[in-house]
C-alpha cells in the first residue's frame, strides 16, 4: 500500500443517504425545464459542493448501493430491513420503498456524478455501508465518512484518523464523530458501536434489540464485559455478575445475537472495482457534463460544484 502525501485525505460519501436528505430538504417544485423533478439532483450537487468546499479531500468515492438489502444479511435476520421493502424480486435485489419522483433522479445522479468525474463505487451483493468499511479497511490516508446512518460509526478509529461527518443535523451542520464523541454521547468505545447497536436494536434496519435492553443497558453490558463476544461468555459464566432476570433475556436472544452481530458489522473486505478517486478539477466529460447541465436545468448548482472543485485544486 502507497503512503500517503501529506495534507492527503478521502471522503467516503454514503451516496443514498444523501440523496434521500437532498429530495426531502429540497422543494419538490425544483425541476428540469420539460417538468422533471430535479430537486434530488441539484440537492446533491449542492452537497458535494459545501463538502469538497468544507473539507478539502484529495480523494473522493461515491459509494453505491448495488443491493441495498443483501440477500445474505437477510438470510441471517429476516426482519433486515424488512419494512422497507416495496416489492421483493426472487434472486434479488429487492425494490426499496421510496418515492417515484426520487427514483426516477437516481439514473441522472449517477450520471452527473460520471460525467464531473467522481469515482462511483459499489459491489453485487453489498451495501454502500460495506463498500465505505472495505475502502476505509484498504485507505492509506485519513478518512472522513459523511452518512446518517449510525452504523457507520462503528469505523471511527482515531489511530487511523478516520471519522464520521454525521449529516442529522444537516449537511451545514455536521456533527463530527470521533473516539470522544462516541464515547460522550453512548459511553461506549467507538469501535464497540455495532455490539451495542445488536444488543439495543435499531428499528430503522429492522433489528429487533434484545427485548427490555435499551441504551442504558447495552452500554453497560459493553462497558464492563468490553464486547458482545464478552457479553456471551458472561451468559454461561455463573461467575459473571449477570443479573438473573438479564441472563435469561440474553440466553434467549441468542441466536438472535449470533446472526444479527453478522449482519450489522460492515464488510472490510468486499471485492472492488480498482478506481481512480482523485477529486476531479473539472468535469472528466466536459460535452456531457455540459448536455446534463443545460437538459436538467441544473443552474446554480451545477456552477456551484465546478467551482468547489476548481477552488479545491487551487488550494493543493
Amino acid at each position: 500500500m502507497p503512503s500517503p502525501t501529506a495534507g492527503e485525505k478521502t471522503l467516503l460519501l454514503d451516496t443514498a443517504s444523501l440523496y434521500f436528505r437532498a429530495f426531502f430538504g429540497v422543494p419538490d417544485s425544483v425541476r428540469a425545464p420539460d417538468g422533471t423533478p430535479v430537486n434530488a439532483v441539484r440537492g446533491l450537487l449542492d452537497f458535494v459542493a459545501r463538502l469538497v468546499s468544507d473539507h478539502r479531500p484529495t480523494h473522493l468515492v461515491a459509494c453505491w448501493d448495488d443491493d441495498w438489502r443483501p440477500q445474505w444479511r437477510v438470510d441471517l435476520l429476516p426482519t433486515y430491513k424488512s419494512h422497507r421493502v416495496a416489492e421483493e424480486v426472487p434472486g434479488g435485489p429487492d425494490v426499496e420503498e421510496a418515492p417515484d419522483a426520487l427514483e426516477t433522479q437516481v439514473p441522472m445522479i449517477r450520471a452527473a456524478l460520471a460525467a464531473l468525474g467522481i469515482a462511483v463505487v459499489g459491489a453485487p451483493g453489498c451495501e454502500a455501508d460495506d463498500v465505505i468499511g472495505t475502502l476505509t479497511a484498504r485507505s492509506p490516508r485519513p478518512v472522513d465518512v459523511v452518512t446518517g446512518d449510525r452504523d457507520l460509526f462503528q469505523l471511527v478509529d482515531d489511530a487511523r484518523v478516520v471519522r464520521v461527518l454525521y449529516t442529522a443535523r444537516g449537511v451545514g451542520r455536521l456533527d463530527v464523530v470521533d473516539e470522544a464523541w462516541v464515547e460522550k454521547k453512548y459511553a461506549i468505545p467507538g469501535r464497540s458501536y455495532a455490539d451495542f447497536a445488536v444488543l439495543r436494536g435499531d428499528p430503522s434496519d429492522g433489528l429487533p434489540g434484545v427485548p427490555g435492553v435499551g441504551d442504558k443497558t447495552a452500554a453497560g453490558l459493553i462497558s464492563k464485559y468490553a464486547s458482545l463476544d464478552g457479553v456471551i461468555a458472561a451468559v454461561d459464566d455463573e461467575g459473571s455478575g449477570l443479573a438473573p432476570a438479564l441472563r435469561l433475556k440474553l440466553r434467549q436472544a441468542a441466536d438472535y445475537l449470533t446472526a444479527a452481530r453478522a449482519v450489522v458489522r460492515v464488510l472490510p473486505d468486499a471485492e472492488l472495482p480498482e478506481v481512480d478517486a482523485t477529486v476531479p478539477k473539472t468535469p472528466a466529460d466536459p460535452d456531457r457534463w455540459a448536455e446534463l447541465v443545460q437538459r436538467l436545468g441544473l443552474g446554480g448548482s451545477a456552477e456551484r460544484v465546478t467551482a468547489a472543485l476548481a477552488a479545491n485544486a487551487g488550494s493543493r
